[in-house]
């Protein structure tokens, strides 16, 4: 791979805070030229294939993902975050150790990867509803199965009426397909954090219905 040299840093400035010697050393060999920029740039694409290697692997259940296909998204997330990296060093402010803001490249391409691979599987569907598989979101155990039953009709029916369409389309993603978080947020152009205020907000509403109906003791719908 190649990558290209950044001309406007030469490590002398890169920061208006005192770079601690291990960050300056990186920021230095990474912004020079020749043999010692190219063995700063190999030994930082190994310690970004190693973590993107760890990033994966937490999200093997997810992912469903090995071998060569692994190896290749994994190369795939450290080069494009060296890339990245070499790009954006002049903005390095030294709010933390290199090392750790250059993991934060990585980490990010490999959740866009993740994201972006999950739908090539052509099973995979964001709006079938499965209420079956619904999973123990809500911390509820109804004693028989009627009782169940009755309360995932209840369910259904707020998530119906209550929802907004945007918060439906999150909920049945997220609760009754399984979709990986990284994977919705990719299909919807949008972050984690409004992700999680969408569910947040949801739940909520949720909540509120099954204890006016009397599903839920009111107690028991103040737990998160």
């Amino acid at each position: 791979m190649v990558v290209p040299v950044n001309p406007g840093v030469d490590g002398s400035h890169a920061s208006p805070r005192r770079l601690d010697p291990e960050s300056d050393a990186w920021v230095r060999s990474l912004g020079g030229v020749g043999a010692e920029r190219e063995a700063a740039l190999s030994r930082l694409h190994g310690l970004l294939l190693r973590v993107a290697r760890g990033e994966l692997r937490r999200r093997a259940g997810q992912l469903r993902v090995e071998g060569p296909e692994f190896e290749d998204l994994a190369h795939q997330a450290a080069d494009d975050a060296l890339l990245a990296i070499v790009g954006k060093l002049g903005q390095f402010r030294a709010e933390s150790q290199f090392t750790t803001w250059a993991y934060r490249f990585v980490v990010f391409e490999v959740s866009t990867k993740v994201g972006r691979h999950f739908w090539r599987d052509p099973e995979v569907r964001m709006d079938a509803e499965d209420w079956d598989r619904l999973p123990d979101r809500f911390g509820l155990a109804p004693a028989t199965q009627s009782e169940w039953r009755e309360l995932m009709d209840a369910l259904r029916h707020a998530v119906d009426t209550e929802l907004t369409d945007h918060q439906r389309q999150v909920f049945v993603a997220l609760v009754l397909n399984a979709v990986p978080l990284d994977a919705l947020v990719a299909r919807l152009g949008t972050n984690r954090n409004a992700i999680y205020k969408t569910m947040f907000d949801a739940r909520r509403k949720l909540r509120a219905a099954l204890v006016a109906g009397g599903y839920l003791h009111q107690d028991t719908a103040g737990r998160s």
